[in-house]
């Protein structure tokens, strides 16, 4: 019978440990699953068409799956060419896009030396042509 009047000194903290640990999961989860943006109103376009403005011409630069270059359908003969035709067209538009379409068999070198040409002619806006998805 001394067994029953014995006191107990410890508190067992296991079962508080683990439910510890599963509000944490539930509170983890909950937390990344509602972060998915803020809702926003966002401005309407009136439905009247824009003034045309006198937006400068796109320059289409064109890589086939050989490595031939053409801009704007016309072929060029090297890299150093392309740059001076290009160094032509900033100076009489300083601003103006250009689009890098590149065949998906073209080696990803060439179109790399064209995205470099761009760059040293100090061509800010570029694109990348791709097809949508499913085409």
């Amino acid at each position: 019978m001394q067994a029953d009047n014995k006191s107990y000194d410890d508190i067992n903290v296991t079962p508080m440990v683990d439910l510890y640990l599963v509000l944490l999961l539930i509170f983890i989860i909950m937390t990344t699953a509602g972060v998915q943006g803020v809702k926003v109103n966002l401005p309407k376009a009136s439905a009247a068409s824009a003034k045309k403005m006198d937006a400068p011409k796109i320059q289409a630069i064109t890589v086939d799956n050989q490595g031939t270059i053409k801009l704007n359908a016309t072929q060029v003969s090297s890299l150093s060419d392309l740059e001076q035709k290009l160094a032509a067209v900033k100076a009489s538009t300083p601003d103006f896009p250009a689009v890098v379409r590149g065949d998906s068999q073209t080696q990803y070198q060439v179109i790399m030396d064209v995205l470099d040409v761009l760059g040293r002619v100090g061509i800010t806006q570029v694109g990348l042509a791709t097809k949508p998805a499913g085409k």
